[in-house]
């Protein structure tokens, strides 16, 4: 048609650009013949002048067919370029949104890990306690303030561990922790006590060698806990045989060791406290198990202990 009709040169650079910006190195090869072709099959249809020099109309047609082609080309790189940076964009906001998503599901289980540990225990505490008073027909007046007394202090500190859990919450305008509860292995001591002025009978021997870094005496803590925890629910009364052993470059082994009980079905938890600290001690590189065999109930946990 541009051969032929000056008229369609306008229409004829639109299509040329237009394919250009397809930046096909074949379509692009042939439109460049096409407009040079075109172009000098104009000045032969409808020459402007008698005395045309050939040469200077080919250097014409060759430069007008390269610049099409290249602000053809070059549309078609922003249009590539805009396309890809918009996906960009999109991916990066998924991506941000998943890792938002994650985070905030890593930090609802953590905190309900916590409330599992922390709160079952007092729980326990006061169950017994209760469940002691319940029993007793015999107690004194006083005897049953003592009880209630102490069921109370029990739940008061229960009410206090929560608030700690909630403490893991970040506070909303610094993203800084407001008061993290991190128990570590040197608050042992003080679970071990407060089982025993519950009423139950323990038997706890440390024979760690070195200071505990803190990440693995957390962990170890947790796991003395749900154990206490366990036993009081499921075999009250029974004696309770912890043992802590361990040095740096081996690990520490840690045993909870309890006669199994009778316990009511009303006191049976679901079973998820040890699937937790399973999965926590794996976080940490380590193991934990149980078993229950010869009449005994058996948790054998295992963490790393770098040099």
């Amino acid at each position: 048609m541009m051969s032929v009709s000056a008229t369609a040169t306008g229409p004829a650079v639109l299509a040329s650009v237009s394919l250009a910006t397809r930046r096909r190195t074949p379509e692009v090869s042939l439109l460049f013949v096409v407009i040079v072709t075109g172009l000098s099959l104009l000045y032969v249809v409808q020459p402007i002048d008698d005395e045309v020099v050939w040469w200077e109309v080919g250097l014409y047609n060759l430069a007008l067919a390269t610049i099409l082609i290249a602000w053809g080309m070059y549309l078609g790189s922003r249009r590539e370029l805009v396309w890809e940076l918009s996906n960009r964009v999109k991916r990066a906001e998924a991506e941000r949104d998943e890792r938002s998503d994650r985070a905030r599901e890593s930090e609802r289980a953590r905190i309900a890990q916590e409330m599992h540990d922390v709160l079952g225990h007092r729980i326990s505490q006061i169950s017994m306690h209760a469940g002691a008073l319940a029993f007793r027909s015999d107690l004194t007046p006083e005897q049953l303030r003592e009880g209630a007394s102490r069921i109370q202090d029990t739940a008061n500190e229960a009410l206090t561990d929560l608030r700690g859990v909630l403490g893991v919450l970040r506070d909303s305008k610094t993203g800084l922790l407001i008061e993290p509860p991190q128990p570590t292995y040197e608050d042992v001591p003080r679970l071990v006590e407060a089982a025993r002025a519950a009423g139950m009978r323990i038997d706890f021997h440390d024979g760690l060698r070195g200071e505990l870094p803190t990440p693995a005496g957390r962990t170890l803590f947790r796991i003395l806990q749900e154990g206490l925890t366990n036993a009081g629910n499921h075999a009250p009364g029974t004696l309770v045989s912890i043992s802590v052993t361990g040095r740096p470059g081996r690990g520490v082994d840690v045993f909870v060791r309890n006669a199994l009980g009778f316990a009511p079905e009303g006191s049976r938890g679901s079973g998820l406290g040890l699937i937790g600290l399973a999965e926590r001690a794996e976080l940490t590189g380590g193991r934990l198990s149980h078993r229950a065999e010869g009449g005994l109930f058996e948790l054998h946990g295992w963490i790393p202990w770098p040099v």
